[in-house]
């Protein structure tokens, strides 16, 4: 996960632009689904999950090797705590995510012909819900630490593993699988298929970082040698 080739204002750029495409492909793809079946949330909720994994899978071939393709603000949280960037690195790496995520979100708007900034009122919790990124966000996390990892199959194994996790995990998890605090923030500016309302949004993010954290003991403990 860690790269020193590019400056840190070309990775910084990276990750704004990756997690810009991300959004873009998660409120775009979810707004086209809407319309293009709108009697059917069965059939919105697959195309959605489609449009996304494969987007996401050419995010991380594309500019992985530029900035390891983080796009998510609890994968730069581990790879702070595993020691491979600096909490200064981190901080620039999450904030970067966060501006590209909601300009994402704007250009989705914009593309549909709605406002740039609409606020979702679409309220996600409940106990299923919460419980639900933890699970996704620990799996996320497993999948990507465990294959990026020395002896693991490797960093170009990560971008089809995580495509498929995230297509996936729309279905199985109740909260159709957020697993990213960056996103969830950017999703709170779109009232579309895809959008959270921001009282809804801290307690996803709680349980992302409860699941980010669950993730990295069970990694250490999966990898440390007895």
């Amino acid at each position: 996960m860690n790269t020193t080739s590019y400056s840190l204002i070309r990775r910084l750029v990276a990750e704004g632009v990756g997690t810009a495409f991300l959004l873009m492909a998660v409120v775009g793809g979810g707004i086209a689904a809407q319309r293009l079946s709108p009697d059917d949330v069965g059939l919105q909720l697959l195309e959605a999950a489609l449009v996304t994994a494969f987007v996401l899978m050419i995010l991380i071939w594309s500019l992985g090797p530029v900035s390891g393709a983080h796009f998510n603000p609890c994968v730069t949280l581990i790879d702070v705590v595993l020691g491979n960037r600096s909490p200064a690195e981190g901080t620039a790496y999450v904030g970067s995510q966060m501006a590209g995520g909601i300009l994402g979100t704007v250009l989705a708007n914009l593309m549909f012909e709605l406002d740039a900034i609409e606020w979702s009122g679409t309220v996600r919790g409940g106990g299923g819900q919460l419980l639900a990124e933890v699970i996704a966000t620990l799996g996320l996390m497993m999948v990507i630490f465990m294959i990026a990892r020395p002896g693991g199959l490797g960093l170009g194994y990560v971008a089809p593993a995580v495509g498929v996790y995230i297509g996936g995990a729309y279905f199985f998890t109740s909260s159709t699988s957020f697993a990213n605090p960056a996103v969830t923030i950017a999703r709170m500016f779109s009232d579309t298929f895809a959008g959270i309302a921001p009282a809804s949004a801290p307690a996803f993010i709680g349980m992302q970082l409860v699941g980010a954290g669950l993730a990295l003991l069970l990694v250490r403990f999966l990898v440390t040698p007895e």
